[in-house]
């Protein structure tokens, strides 16, 4: 875990839909009539969007998000950062009042009591093969071994049945992390790693031999999840993503982590 400071980093991206919730949590109300900082989960092994410098610092196109929504609506937070599966289950449970870790908002997901904001950023999920692989689209997937990360919407996609577009659970592997799922295909324990752009970009830099397919698998949106219930946090979170986004700032903190190279 680590605090993070409440200075306004330049923030960007572009915006969607957002979920409507029930009453305040008690973790909202608590915080809100205490100003007590509000706790939110994350997964820094995700970047550029959320990982940690030298230093052991938080960095990444959501970590400047965060801060600048604080700033903006002037509330203290403590950033956690948990692992995705546990980051899903303190945020819905109500042990934290938000998090942001490319979360991709998906009819699925709201239907199982997700909360999101209003999109930030439009993402694409890729296809990651060795560069002699004979995958080059994801027509040719049919019946090989594809790794993703548990839980995320690559491993929803990949795992759904052939009639849903999908290329059925036997030959899907789940990791713990992109990270590891990426070792894997190193290994030849799998044919392709289905996973979020950016960060199969920053893989495929940091291993040689690697390469990304030229098309898109799925396009998806990034959004901030909100505790069930806990419209507080959802009200700041989007007056504040409407206005960094209108008036450039999200934009600002996206090409400070994605350049156009």
């Amino acid at each position: 875990a680590s605090v993070m400071a409440l200075s306004l980093a330049a923030c960007g991206g572009s915006a969607s839909s957002a979920a409507s919730g029930a009453a305040d949590t008690s973790s909202a109300a608590t915080a809100e009539a205490t100003g007590k900082k509000w706790v939110v989960a994350t997964d820094t092994v995700f970047k550029p969007f959320e990982y940690t410098d030298a230093s052991g610092n938080f960095v990444g196109i959501d970590v400047d998000i965060v801060a600048a929504i604080a700033e903006d609506q002037g509330f203290e937070y403590e950033m956690k950062s948990l692992g995705w599966d546990a980051a899903i289950a303190a945020c819905q449970s109500g042990q934290a009042d938000a998090m942001i870790a490319g979360a991709s908002i998906t009819d699925e997901r709201k239907a199982s009591g997700w909360m999101f904001s209003d999109g930030y950023y439009d993402s694409n999920q890729t296809l990651t093969v060795p560069e002699d692989s004979d995958i080059a689209t994801a027509d040719d997937l049919s019946g090989k071994a594809i790794g993703t990360q548990r839980g995320t919407t690559g491993y929803i996609y990949a795992s759904d049945t052939p009639e849903n577009g999908g290329y059925g659970e036997e030959h899907v592997v789940a990791y713990e992390s992109g990270a590891v799922a990426i070792q894997a295909l190193l290994n030849g324990q799998v044919d392709c790693v289905v996973i979020d752009d950016q960060p199969a970009q920053e893989y495929v830099k940091a291993n040689p031999g690697l390469t990304i397919l030229d098309t898109e698998f799925a396009v998806e949106d990034y959004a901030i999840a909100v505790a069930k219930g806990n419209t507080v946090m959802l009200e700041k979170v989007n007056q504040a993503l409407s206005e960094l986004i209108a008036d450039g700032s999200v934009q600002k903190v996206i090409d400070k982590y994605i350049t156009a190279d």
